[in-house]
């Protein structure tokens, strides 16, 4: 195993974290190949050091690995019990704990998520930040006339701010 900054010397990779260092299932929705691959390099001296490495996984992960971790993530306005069964941090983060958003705005996202994966081939993720659901149609909409390319790595780098963001709320 090679050494990483901020990474603990270590044999093989057991699961447990080191102090200060979160789980990884929850910073990252339990996406198989990014948490697996932390799993199997922890334990990290800190969340920092895991998010370090990280970013690094995701620049290393094939194509089709890098969707996957995307896909783990729920939709933007999805069915509130389905991201609640999904992910009790997307239920808070994407507001559905405090949610008035109208029905006609999350029926536009339900289409416009439907069309981002059919043009795209994953899921639209976004840092939502604390905006309502309605702010987010206009960054869908904008997203969709990007190129595939530029889609893959914007999904990517929000699953890293959202994954920062949990982690700076755990500390």
């Amino acid at each position: 195993m090679r050494e990483l900054p901020g990474q603990l010397k270590t044999g093989k990779g057991d699961g447990r974290r080191g102090k200060g260092a979160p789980d990884p299932e929850q910073l990252f929705e339990g996406a198989g190949p990014l948490v697996a691959r932390l799993r199997a390099e922890s334990p990290f001296i800190s969340g920092a050091a895991m998010m370090t490495r990280a970013r690094q996984i995701l620049e290393e992960l094939g194509e089709a690995q890098q969707i996957a971790v995307i896909n783990a993530h729920p939709r933007i306005g999805e069915n509130a019990e389905r991201v609640r069964a999904q992910s009790a941090a997307s239920f808070k983060e994407q507001g559905y704990d405090r949610d008035d958003t109208p029905s006609d705005a999350l029926a536009r996202l339900a289409r416009l998520n439907e069309e981002y994966e059919r043009k795209f081939g994953f899921r639209f993720v976004v840092f939502v930040n604390g905006r309502p659901k309605a702010a987010l149609i206009p960054v869908l909409e904008a997203r969709l006339t990007r190129s595939r390319a530029e889609e893959l790595q914007t999904a990517i780098a929000d699953i890293v701010a959202i994954a920062e963001d949990r982690l700076r709320q755990e500390t």
